[in-house]
This record gives C-alpha cells, sequence and structure tokens, in this order.
C-alpha cells in the first residue's frame, strides 16, 4: 500500500494534480490523503478585536474546510472509483509545510503530490507558491509537482538529468525505479554538463545508476551545456515529448554551483509536464 499526500485549495489546479496521480497511480494499492489547511491571517485576527471573533473565524475556516474535502471525496468516490484506491481526508488549522512536516511522519506518507501554476521571465521571483515552499522545505519525501495545463495520459519517457558527480543510493531511485518498471517507461538519463567526458568518480557512479535502476529500459545521452542548465533541461524534454522529468533534491549541487541557478526550482517553474523531486538521503 503506498500512500500519498495531495494538498488541495480546491482549485482547478489542484483538481488537475488529483486527476493526474490517480491515473499514475492507477495500478497501484493507494491511500490517498486530501490535505487542506487553513490559518487566520494577521490582519483578520487585528479586525476581529478580541480572542473570542478570532475564535469564530477560525471555526468559519474549519467548516468550510471539513465541507471543500467531503465534497471532493465524494466526488472522486463516486467519479473515480477504483478498487485499489481509498480516500481519506485531513483538515488542519496550519501553515502547509508544517501540515506536511507532521503528517509525513503520522502517516508513512512516500509522495506529495501538488499542482504548480509554473512561470516565465520575470514572473519567477513571484513564484513564491506553496510547491515551491514545499519543495524548498522537504527533502525526506518525493515531491510531484503537476502543471496546471499538463493533461496526463501515459509516462512512456521520463527525463532524469544528472553529471553523475554523486553516489546514487537505493532509497533516492526508488520512486522513479517504481514508476518506470509500472509503466515499462524509457528512462533517458541526460548527462548535463560542460564537457562529456566522464571522469573515474563519473564513471563509477554511472555504473552504480545502472545497477540501482536494473530492470528498467535505461538510454544514456550527453549533450554539452551552452545555455542555462534549466533550459537544456527543458529543451531536451520538450524535444523527446518526456512525459515527467525527474531530479534529486541534493542541496549545494555541483550543478548549482557550477551555473548558480537552483535548478531543481527553475525546472519546476519552466517545465511542462511534471516534475518529480526525488528524496535526499540525510
Amino acid at each position: 500500500m503506498k500512500n500519498i499526500l495531495i494538498p488541495t485549495d480546491f482549485s482547478d489546479n489542484a483538481w488537475n494534480a488529483i486527476f493526474c496521480v490517480l491515473k499514475l497511480y492507477r495500478d497501484v494499492e493507494c491511500t490517498f490523503y486530501l490535505l487542506h489547511t487553513y490559518e487566520v491571517s494577521a490582519s483578520q485576527i487585528k479586525g476581529a478585536r478580541d480572542s473570542q471573533k478570532a475564535g469564530k473565524l477560525y471555526e468559519v475556516l474549519a467548516m468550510e474546510s471539513e465541507k471543500g474535502l467531503m465534497e471532493t471525496q465524494t466526488y472522486l468516490e463516486r467519479n473515480h472509483k477504483n478498487p485499489k484506491h481509498t480516500f481519506m481526508t485531513l483538515s488542519k488549522p496550519d501553515h502547509l509545510v508544517g501540515a506536511i512536516k507532521d503528517i509525513l511522519q503520522e502517516k508513512s506518507i512516500k509522495l506529495v503530490a501538488m499542482g504548480t501554476l509554473g512561470a516565465t521571465g520575470a514572473k519567477e521571483v513571484f513564484m513564491g507558491s506553496n510547491t515551491v515552499r514545499v519543495i524548498k522545505a522537504i527533502r525526506n519525501c518525493s515531491i510531484l509537482a503537476v502543471p496546471e495545463e499538463f493533461n496526463f495520459q501515459q509516462l512512456t519517457t521520463i527525463v532524469f538529468p544528472t553529471d553523475y558527480s554523486r553516489f546514487y543510493y537505493s532509497f533516492e531511485l526508488l520512486p522513479l525505479a517504481e514508476l518506470a518498471m509500472t509503466w515499462q517507461t524509457a528512462v533517458h538519463v541526460f548527462h548535463v554538463a560542460l564537457e562529456v567526458e566522464l571522469n573515474k568518480e563519473q564513471r563509477s557512479n554511472q555504473e552504480i545508476l545502472t545497477e540501482r535502476l536494473k530492470g528498467v529500459n535505461l538510454i544514456f545521452q550527453e549533450k554539452n551545456i551552452h545555455d542555462t542548465i534549466t533550459e537544456s533541461i527543458v529543451e531536451f524534454s520538450t524535444d523527446l515529448n518526456a512525459d515527467m522529468v525527474a531530479l534529486i533534491h541534493y542541496q549545494h549541487t555541483f550543478l548549482e554551483k557550477l551555473t548558480r541557478e537552483p535548478v531543481v526550482k527553475k525546472v519546476g517553474f519552466h517545465s511542462r509536464v511534471p516534475l518529480l523531486v526525488l528524496p535526499e538521503l540525510s
């Protein structure tokens, strides 16, 4: 049984993420935890003037949260019946990241799936969205970021960018391996670097990667970086008509140091297909 957490604010963006993950794991036994969080803002508390009125605000928000979750669960159970799938609801008076951190341990969550509006150009600076906050804060669990306009149909091609500079642990690659094996997906291991020639350590790591993903259809490809790493990944994925990009969320990676660009976050902004952020072994 796989436990998947799906935060929702009941928007079209959130609904699209739900539909995507239901199809992605249609053949896997899953419990989906639908999470809605709510907080009373400082301005609302100030306007309420006293604790009694502030408490009333929380009561109203709690009722709206429970109502929205119940309606979502009812719709899914009626219209997306799957004997392998179970739906549960969680309503939390907390900020999203804090609630997710608590639930990860309580429910043994293996994946957090969220919608993302995406961004281009100057809009990136305003992309302080919940999805980005979660990606930055959560490193011990896989995160699936689903673009608003993405319509998932099948998983035939996954792009896995890497520079082979770091050892690969089984734990980190397991979510990728599971999806690839379930869908019989081709995983294009995309070597992103200024120089394509591998040194001894990189060759060793490449061999380890091959062993960790044994049984997966791996296709190794290389490309010299002329633009930014993010642009190269997105361009490569687009040219392949890929269905997903998978990245390990290493802290202070060689890729980021090399170009001073936060690769995981930027690919999340620009990618037109879901981004699977793999957990880092801490």
